[in-house]
């Protein structure tokens, strides 16, 4: 089996992917950063982050494992104690694949090319100097006009992210949906929005199309890309899944759990 391994960078991460590197290769499994089967990141979520935009052009090919040697790894399921055992894992025991929705951006350009994207946790939208006004559309039809901070849209896993801080709810990643939460909506006697987070299903398509004349930012997990103007945003569940791999059961719930109930 081929694998790749990513690290974080720092000194505790860097030896243990060197560790995993030589003991996988001992027993016979290749080293290949172009075409792993499965990819072991090493550091916290943004290291699986990364790591998943780097093969985001071979998901379905591609399981991931993580080993958190921070201080919160949502995605991580193994911790730099265990190592060993997950080198026996993976050297004796098939894994189990998991697989989680992601979340579709394309972002249209009225003199640009189209930019298609995914996100494992979220993708935003922001003014940049200012409230953003857009037409917020759902299956073709405009719910409603939203003057504010800007939005924010989630997948199920990136909804404990993001999404969990502007007030959205946590849903578990069987459920093929994303989640819209608004940032700092203008609502008074002129201007009103839902003023709640909405929950999309797969076949659902929203569209948002700002209104006036402002430079936009738009994130998609980690990365930032700033447009003087956009014609319009499309998220969807994505066709694409990302898989991990698992040698163990993790709950969900565990997970959320551990992250941020238990002391």
């Amino acid at each position: 089996m081929k694998f790749a391994v990513t690290s974080r960078g720092d000194d505790l991460s860097n030896d243990l992917q060197k560790k995993i590197i030589e003991q996988l290769e001992k027993h016979q499994l290749e080293y290949d950063e172009n075409m792993p089967k499965l990819v072991i990141t090493i550091g916290g979520d943004g290291t699986l982050l990364q790591a998943f935009h780097d093969y985001s052009n071979r998901l379905e090919e591609t399981a991931f494992v993580g080993i958190h040697t921070g201080h919160l790894g949502f995605y991580a399921d193994w911790v730099p104690s265990e190592v060993d055992r997950l080198i026996e894992e993976i050297v004796y025991n098939p894994f189990q694949v998991v697989e989680y929705p992601l979340l579709e951006v394309i972002i249209y350009q009225n003199e640009r090319e189209n930019e298609r994207h995914l996100a494992l946790n979220e993708s935003t939208i922001k003014g940049l100097g200012g409230s953003i006004v857009s037409n917020v559309e759902i299956k073709g039809d405009t719910f409603e006009v939203f003057r504010g901070d800007g939005l924010c849209i989630s997948t199920p896993s990136g909804s404990t992210a993001y999404n969990k801080a502007l007030g959205g709810a946590i849903l578990h990643p069987s459920l093929a949906s994303i989640q819209i939460s608004e940032m700092a909506s203008i609502n008074n006697r002129v201007y009103r929005t839902i003023g709640s987070p909405l929950v999309l299903p797969k076949h659902h398509v929203c569209l948002l199309r700002p209104l006036n004349e402002i430079e936009v930012q738009v994130t998609i997990d980690h990365y930032t890309l700033d447009y003087r103007h956009i014609h319009s945003l499309q998220c969807r569940v994505a066709d694409e899944k990302i898989r991990f791999a698992r040698f163990r059961p993790f709950p969900f719930w565990k997970r959320v759990k551990e992250s941020f109930i238990r002391e």
